[in-house]
């Protein structure tokens, strides 16, 4: 136990004297196997074997579809879509962000596409209609965790892959508290924003509002069929997640290029090349947490931890508390994919060993590691989309605070305690029994 500690008090430190993070992981496994003495003619070998999965195609697909979706247009038409819906209300604009990182979270998949993506279009717009920067700033990066909850999430897909779970019954798992977290985000934003002089589209007759949204949901007919061509192809038992994903990309490139006429062929290669450097992090982090698991599995590691959290608490409850605010610091410290990784591979044994249900788990680290991303002092989400929206500090930690511990945290709380909030839909698909 002792030299696990300092194997992630090194990870910890490095990544915080901004050592990069697939390095970071490779100084915690040489030190992991130096103490232990371990045989890296074994390590090394066990570790490319893991990586020889099928599954890990689905992740630069993903990733690319999220680049693609900012620079391509979809994301802009999704949102003048949501827009037509709801922007008539007041807090109108609001909810169109709240709902813009969900949908995007059905195509994208990370928290920080989506604030990337979602950010840079609505917090200027947002501010032109009356909301403060701040608070636009605000919304869009604690929205952002819709990301990693509305699937296909690619945190789930390495959760998944870690844990040899379902990636479909692990995307399902979070469809609940991601709904839970669009209901309240919405009614918090009708509450913050009373007393902003927000700038309302013009009302009209319904024949005009109909005849707009009809007008906006045929510009956003392409982006929306997205979502039904990878989880319909899915949950239709049509194609695999990867395949899903491979076509998902074919389809993307034509419509962004030729219908919509947002991309580039420069922005196309950009775009290749920027999923290809992120998968490239991607794959070395998981060589490296693979050679970790596999020391620890060998010195036992999951099951001293065990003993030793049964030793304070034999209470579930009380487990699942503390698992939960490790959970919260590894948030806080690292983003939501690196999160997972080392979360998964560390925690999942013992929580097997109190009877969680693994999808109930894939649900309580999904929405933990959201929460961690936007809690200061380190939140890693939270500063991203300060940085997107050239916001100061002191004018967005106020309301992201409110969000966090108003909206977020009870999220937390039912999802941690209420295993039928995560497991209702995989049960209902025959993922969970």
């Amino acid at each position: 136990m002792g030299t696990l500690a300092i194997g992630l008090a090194i990870l910890v430190a490095l990544m915080v004297f901004g050592v990069p993070v697939a390095m970071a992981f490779g100084a915690m496994a040489i030190f992991m196997a130096y103490s232990f003495g371990a045989d890296s003619g074994m390590l090394i070998p066990t570790a490319f074997y893991q990586l020889k999965s099928v599954v890990l195609l689905t992740i630069p697909f993903f990733i690319l579809i999220g680049s693609l979706m900012s620079s391509g247009g979809l994301a802009v038409r999704l949102i003048d879509f949501v827009n037509s819906l709801v922007g008539r209300l007041r807090g109108g604009l609001g909810a169109v962000t709240i709902v813009a990182c969900a949908m995007f979270g059905s195509i994208g998949g990370s928290c920080s596409s989506a604030v990337a993506a979602i950010g840079t279009i609505m917090i200027p717009r947002m501010e032109e209609n009356g909301y403060s920067r701040g608070y636009a700033t605000a919304l869009v990066a604690c929205s952002s965790i819709l990301g990693q909850l509305i699937p296909p999430s690619v945190s789930m897909i390495l959760f998944a892959l870690i844990t040899y779970q379902s990636i479909p019954g692990c995307w399902l798992a979070t469809v609940g508290p991601a709904i839970l977290t669009i209901i309240i985000f919405t009614i918090f934003n009708f509450f913050m924003t009373r007393k902003m002089p927000l700038k309302l589209l013009p009302q009209a007759d319904l024949g005009t509002q109909f005849k707009q949204i009809g007008a906006s949901t045929v510009k956003a007919t392409f982006a929306l069929l997205l979502p039904v061509i990878i989880l319909g192809g899915i949950y239709g038992g049509i194609a695999t997640p990867t395949e899903s994903a491979v076509v998902s990309v074919l389809y993307v490139i034509p419509v962004s290029m030729f219908i919509y006429k947002a991309l580039s062929l420069r922005g196309l290669g950009k775009s290749l090349v920027s999923a290809a450097t992120t998968t490239g992090v991607l794959i070395i982090m998981l060589f490296f947490v693979m050679i970790n698991t596999r020391i620890m599995t060998m010195e036992q590691i999951p099951q001293e931890m065990s003993s030793w959290i049964l030793e304070i608490s034999t209470n579930k409850y009380v487990i699942l508390l503390m698992i939960n605010i490790f959970l919260l610091v590894i948030g806080m410290i690292m983003d939501d994919i690196s999160g997972t990784i080392l979360a998964a591979s560390l925690l999942f044994p013992i929580m097997e060993s109190i009877g969680v249900h693994p999808l109930h788990f894939a649900a309580i680290l999904g929405v933990n590691l959201g929460l961690g991303n936007v809690t200061p002092p380190t939140a890693p989400i939270l500063f991203l989309a300060g940085r997107i929206g050239k916001a100061p500090i002191e004018t967005y930690i106020k309301p992201s605070l409110i969000l966090m511990f108003g909206g977020l945290l009870p999220v937390v709380i039912a999802t941690t305690y209420w295993a039928d909030l995560s497991l209702f839909l995989p049960r209902l698909f025959g993922f969970a029994n």
